[in-house]
């Protein structure tokens, strides 16, 4: 099971729009500035191409606003706080499903293998861990980590999930080592 580029690549553009909009809300400016995605691009080495295709979709299922003439580009169409991991992902035509079978309980000669229903538990606990991961959490931890010199490790942790217990069967944490420079 993986996630492709395009779930990847998604998450990354709609992660450098919210830390935009984080910015501009910070400095208390009225107006939030779009974002272009020829800015995206270069600060993320995705291609344009290829992010107008992601946008587009992201669109189409009400997750950015596009803004047209001189200055255009793209705002988040809700709150970032608002908007989940899961949800972009979804948005972008991405599946993450670690079955064999996609799901259709026929990996086996037209029939449910024995480790279907371990495959399919993951792929449940994946997704909520992705729905309660929202663009606000990844702003925060990119901010984090952006203050901080030395070695660390940032855990983000869904909403809802007890600090103390991010390890248990409802709740997974992920920790992301960082190296500094």
């Amino acid at each position: 099971m993986r996630l492709t580029t395009k779930g990847r690549f998604a998450v990354t553009a709609m992660l450098d729009l919210a830390m935009h909009e984080a910015e501009d809300t910070a400095n208390l400016k009225a107006d939030i500035k779009p974002v272009t995605l020829a800015g995206i691009s270069e600060r993320q080495n995705i291609s344009l191409s290829y992010l107008e295709q992601l946008f587009s979709r992201l669109r189409r299922q009400g997750l950015v606003n596009s803004v047209r003439g001189p200055g255009g580009g793209y705002r988040l169409a809700k709150n970032y706080a608002d908007i989940s991991v899961a949800e972009i992902i979804h948005a972008v035509d991405e599946n993450i499903d670690a079955t064999q079978c996609g799901g259709h309980e026929n990996c086996r000669d037209e029939g449910r293998c024995m480790t279907h229903n371990l495959w399919a538990t993951l792929n449940s606990k994946i997704l909520d861990y992705l729905a309660g991961v929202s663009l606000a959490d990844m702003v925060a931890s990119q901010n984090m980590v952006a203050s901080q010199n030395n070695d660390q490790k940032v855990s983000i942790t869904p909403r809802g999930c007890k600090t103390d217990n991010a390890y248990s069967s409802k709740c997974v944490a992920l920790a992301i080592e960082t190296a500094a420079n």
